[in-house]
């Protein structure tokens, strides 16, 4: 075999942890099987790598850096508590971070071939799956945010908004989780599958058409409100909503994102 995917490099990569030279040798030495791949990693000393690449890390820490209109927050996780509280890595989380803005790191997968040697001392070190998970980037004029504890990170931008203003905004999406700024972002396949599912359940009440489009409707209303920014109470004024609040302001957030340590893994 001469040649194997990116794909199945990927994939023994994940399950491995290994560099991605060292796994495209394994792979073309076993001809593109992965099994004979990680037993022959195993047998060559990856044996603690192997095993412990296949556990699940949902620990660890995200962190902020904004610097110069220019912001990133990182996730990266490892398998328990003690480690993420342990000061090699936290170091190591820091170094990522700071290398990613320095060096205008925008992809996550470059990110993690810089680091893919590091990543697996620390993995040998401290006997656990260590991974570089996901990342995002901002540069704007004015740039907010909030880490809650190191498990929840929101990086925001806002136009005309004062410094304080945009932590409270971004404080509010830490807690309140919202998917998006306003009800228009909100794509129209996530619409029409949340209005099947009520009008299904609506139906099974045998009321007549007039209550079950006001049901409806009612119950579509809620759930665009729950999930939209402007339509959600203000944790610090719950009388008012946040877009009343960005109205009284005279301000507008172009975009945020929020990360919760180990979602959806």
């Amino acid at each position: 075999m001469n040649n194997v995917s990116a794909s199945l490099i990927k994939e023994l990569r994940e399950l491995t942890g290994s560099g991605i030279m060292e796994c495209k040798k394994a792979l073309l030495q076993s001809n593109g099987n992965i099994e004979i791949a990680i037993d022959n990693m195993r047998k060559a000393g990856k044996t603690q790598v192997a095993k412990k690449s296949i556990r699940i890390a949902k620990e660890g820490c995200i962190l902020i850096e904004v610097k110069d209109n220019k912001g990133i927050m990182i996730e990266i996780n490892c398998e328990t508590d003690f480690v993420s509280r342990d000061e090699i890595f936290l170091t190591f989380c820091k170094e990522v971070l700071h290398t990613a803005n320095k060096q205008n790191i925008l992809s996550i997968e470059v990110l993690q071939q810089k680091y893919e040697d590091k990543l697996s001392l620390l993995m040998s070190q401290f006997k656990e799956n260590i991974v570089i998970r996901r990342m995002v980037f901002l540069q704007e004029d004015h740039i907010g945010f909030y880490i809650h504890g190191s498990r929840i990170g929101v990086l925001i931008s806002a136009i005309n908004a004062k410094p304080n203003f945009i932590k409270q905004i971004a404080m509010h999406i830490a807690a309140s989780k919202p998917d998006y700024i306003s009800n228009k972002d909100i794509p129209a396949k996530i619409i029409e599958r949340e209005y099947q599912i009520q009008r299904e359940l609506v139906l099974q009440k045998n009321k007549s058409i007039e209550i079950e489009n006001k049901i409806i409707e009612g119950k579509m209303k809620k759930f665009t409100d729950e999930i939209s920014l402007v339509n959600q109470k203000f944790i610090f004024d719950n009388t008012k909503t946040v877009g009343h609040i960005l109205r009284e302001e005279q301000a507008t957030v172009k975009k945020f994102f929020r990360f919760e340590l180990g979602e959806a893994i």
